[in-house]
């Protein structure tokens, strides 16, 4: 049976997903940019985590060496005094030993404190990096183009904030303090070694040598995975959240069973980069463990040789200094076969900072813009701008050639001269798009799926820039506005609505943060919304959640509709803005909606084209260019695509 592949999810206007790497580009530059997060606001506790890691190690190490003292210093020479004794009643002095021992416990004591303090830290240290991260990548992705989020699976960002951050805290919280830990260990245990005996020092480091050799190699052959295996995840989780959002979808057509051949295939992707990833790291921990336990039998079995010889050539070796080194030797091999095993949360953690970073490194949306808008008041035909609310406004523009600022009113004149556009540039979809919306007009975009309807409401918000021609707003080139006062002299309602977790009260006054409850409620009303939000448990203050679960669509598309109503804009954009509503429903909110398009220039997509019988100018699209426009008696008149469109449509209700 072949194996089964997986789709392609494709999502807007191009392929959904962050492609696999074959490898980390540079793990060191990835590590010191990691690093600048750690010590950008934490910088002195990070420098005494390292004081405290540095004070454990060496209480660790004074109590090793205190095993040589104590025998060869104490109990040696206690037993060989009482040997010698031939007094029954002698009695040692043990006065030196415990005062030793004492001195041991308070440099065991500082070690416990420091190890403590250590620990406290790197919560404090691991948390509040996490949490800086996390902002500044929620920060620039509300930077980002609207093109971004279509040619990314939202379940591979959201696999951002959860796996990839994740695998920054083990790092930071374990593998960094360890690595520390280990480092100093190795060096002051390998000094401490130096001055024990230089012979088995010399069997320690071939062996250490040894176990360095075999973790190289064995690592090289998986960490290329370790990246891969990241991106798998993403992968899976962006299939996962869109079988999520589409479950009604899949139930309706009965495509369980594919879906989890999908599903399968990306688990596979997954399971067998896993695989490949940790196969050969799991295996250098035994591997190390073995070679450590064979370098502890050598160095006892020379040592023990050593001890037998003739004392001008066992190089001061003590059964003391044995002891105590073969405690070191244990010491020296277990950090380093730490630090080997550290390998594996290593790359994953720089494999996630990867993707972190890329996301992190996406352009922000551009905008050149220097036009604004302003609060304005019309004194004697003279208009200027003003701090307090009003309900004029105009635009802000300053002219560098002569240092002078003019005001235009905002009025809601659109112009189309000439555009092209192409999602991607090598394939245009808007052919030579020229139109005008007067002030107050109301224009209705029809015509087939796909003919560029929505593409056009895209560029008038400038979720992209058009490559060839102009749109003008108001006399002025939308290149010139600000995106923000832009996109705040727009009123959008979209096919598919969207509602915050919040009560319907502040879901309607998302349109307009500083709106009052008298204000919110009369545009409730003017949305024909007031009369279910009434009935609803809560009323107003009735809590959504799950993107409006608790709601119809209908009533959701009506919530959306208030939504618009209280920004109150010049400018109304309505995208297929009753397509969830029922007919007697529909008559109501057309009702509203018309009182909400009074005075407003309005941009309307619509498939029901008895919606837009009514409209100033009716523009009809075919495959991105306009080949019928007027009003619905005119192109009734001339019997083209229009009135295909509507005597079908007629017929068929």
């Amino acid at each position: 049976m072949a194996e089964a592949k997986p789709r392609e999810f494709k999502g807007g206007r191009g392929p959904r997903g962050m492609g696999p790497r074959p490898k980390l580009k540079d793990p060191k530059k990835l590590f010191i940019r990691l690093m600048r997060y750690v010590t950008k606001d934490y910088l002195v506790q990070f420098i005494i985590v390292l004081v405290c890691i540095l004070v454990t190690v060496l209480a660790s190490v004074q109590g090793t060496l205190f095993t040589q003292s104590l025998i060869d210093d104490y109990i040696m020479p206690l037993l060989k005094a009482k040997t010698e004794s031939t007094d029954p009643a002698f009695t040692p002095d043990l006065a030196p030993l415990t005062r030793a021992i004492a001195r041991v416990a308070v440099f065991y004591l500082f070690g416990i404190i420091a190890q403590y303090a250590n620990a406290r830290l790197m919560v404090n240290i691991c948390q509040g990096t996490m949490k800086n991260i996390r902002i500044e990548m929620f920060t620039h992705m509300e930077s980002l183009p609207i093109k971004y989020f279509d040619t990314h699976a939202h379940g591979d960002i959201m696999s951002l904030y959860t796996n990839d951050i994740d695998t920054l805290r083990q790092m930071i919280s374990q593998s960094i303090p360890q690595f520390f830990s280990s480092a100093i260990t190795i060096v002051s245990v390998f000094i401490s070694m130096i001055v024990l005996s230089i012979p088995l020092t010399v069997v320690t480091v071939i062996m250490i040598s040894v176990m360095l050799f075999v973790t190289g190699k064995v690592a090289s052959r998986s960490g290329a995975y370790f990246s891969k295996q990241q991106h798998a995840l993403g992968k899976v989780n962006g299939h996962i959240e869109e079988m999520m959002d589409g479950q009604k979808v899949v139930k309706v057509f009965c495509h369980e069973g594919e879906n989890i051949k999908d599903f399968n295939a990306l688990n596979d992707e997954l399971c067998d980069v896993a695989y490949k990833a940790n196969k050969y790291v799991n295996i250098i921990g035994p591997i190390n463990g073995q070679l450590g336990h064979m370098s502890y039998v050598f160095c006892a079995i020379a040592g023990g040789l050593l001890l037998t010889v003739d004392t001008r050539i066992r190089a001061g070796l003590s059964i003391g200094k044995l002891v105590s080194f073969l405690s070191f030797n244990r010491s020296f091999n277990m950090p380093v076969n730490q630090i080997s095993q550290l390998f594996n949360s290593v790359v994953m953690a720089l494999a996630g900072a990867e993707r972190i970073f890329a996301l992190l490194d996406e352009p922000s949306e551009t905008d050149e813009g220097y036009v604004t808008l302003v609060n304005s008041e019309n004194k004697n035909g003279t208009i200027t701008e003003t701090d307090k609310r009003t309900n004029e406004w105009a635009w802000k523009h300053f002219h560098a050639a002569d240092n002078t600022t003019s005001y235009v009113p905002l009025a809601g004149d659109v112009v189309f001269d000439g555009v092209d556009f192409g999602y991607d540039p090598e394939k245009t979809v808007l052919h030579d798009v020229r139109l005008h919306a007067l002030p107050g007009q109301k224009i209705a975009f029809v015509g087939s799926t796909g003919a560029g309807k929505t593409t056009i409401t895209n560029l008038i918000n400038r979720f992209y820039d058009i490559q060839d021609g102009k749109i003008r707003y108001d006399g002025i080139n939308v290149n010139k506005i600000k995106k923000a006062d832009l996109r705040r002299s727009l009123g959008i309602v979209l096919q598919d609505t969207h509602l915050f977790t919040d009560t319907v009260r502040e879901n309607i006054r998302y349109g307009r943060l500083d709106a009052t409850d008298e204000e919110v409620e009369a545009a409730a009303k003017l949305a024909n919304a007031d009369g279910f939000i009434r009935r609803l448990p809560n009323g107003y203050d009735t809590m959504l959640t799950g993107d409006g679960s608790n709601l119809s669509k209908g009533q959701s598309q009506l919530l959306a509709i208030a939504r618009a109503a209280i920004a109150d804009p010049p400018v109304l954009i309505l995208d297929e803005a009753t397509s969830s509503i029922d007919t007697r429903t529909e008559r109501i909110v057309q009702e509203g909606t018309d009182k909400l398009m009074k005075g407003r220039t309005t941009f309307v997509i619509a498939h029901r084209l008895s919606t837009v019988r009514n409209s100033d100018c009716i523009i009809v699209l075919e495959h991105g260019r306009i080949i019928e426009s007027g009003t619905h008696e005119k192109l009734i008149e001339q019997k083209g695509k229009y009135y295909s469109l509507y005597t079908g449509n007629f017929a068929e209700g």
